[in-house]
């Protein structure tokens, strides 16, 4: 089948159920009136290592609303910060309660009952029960579309990462995460999720010239 995203019907569900599985961001942010929000996004990704760079998208408009804004992007765009927690299986649930489109009064973490634990840098609450916490200050944001349909690319630096003793282990280079520790949720389409603890290696291959070629370099040197 030939699709032209532009035209095909319900396109989104075909481009989600193929980009999989998708890392949640669990988003923890606080507006300027005081007032917690959390939200999991799983157009989400981790971009550069140097500044140590974070995107997720969202939509700009609540859905099922009339006029009311996302809370999430109002406030990164209102303060500047946030934090990323890490969606883990034993929070999948919790996470899926924030989902809904709560008023802006509201806080997800009473909804989901999980627990607001302070940032080292940042205003927003961390979630406590989170393995990992990224506290981060906003970059910039990209707006995509038009409405109805806009969002906003949130690309952020990470300036504080929190993360739980008990998941890292020495590598033959340092600390290293151990995944079966962690044991990341991903996304994958309309009410779908997935497990992520049957994993396998590849090594990364490594060029070598051909030695003539080396040699041949050499002798011109």
């Amino acid at each position: 089948m030939l699709i032209d995203p532009k035209s095909f019907d319900r396109f989104n569900m075909i481009l989600t159920g193929v980009v999989v599985p998708r890392p949640i961001a669990f988003v923890s942010t606080i507006s300027t009136e005081g007032v917690v929000n959390l939200a999991p996004y799983s157009f989400f990704n981790a971009m550069a290592y140097n500044p140590p760079t974070l995107i997720f998208s969202s939509s700009r408009r609540a859905a099922g609303w009339q006029d009311k804004r996302k809370d999430t992007l109002t406030n990164i765009e209102e303060t500047g910060e946030y934090v990323v927690n890490v969606v883990v299986d034993d929070i999948a649930a919790a996470m899926n309660a924030t989902a809904a489109e709560y008023p802006a009064d509201v806080s997800e973490f009473d909804i989901a009952g999980l627990t607001e634990a302070p940032g080292e840098i940042v205003q927003a609450p961390r979630v406590a029960e989170s393995p990992v916490n990224m506290e981060c200050r906003l970059m910039q944001v990209v707006n995509i579309g038009e409405q109805p349909h806009a969002h906003g690319l949130v690309i952020g630096e990470i300036v504080r990462m929190h993360v739980r003793d008990d998941i890292l282990y020495e590598g033959p280079n340092g600390l290293r995460i151990n995944h079966a520790a962690l044991r990341p949720t991903g996304r994958l389409a309309g009410n779908m999720y997935c497990h992520t603890d049957d994993v396998y290696e590849l090594i990364r291959p490594v060029y070598a010239p051909p030695v003539a070629e080396a040699a041949g370099e050499r002798a011109a040197d």
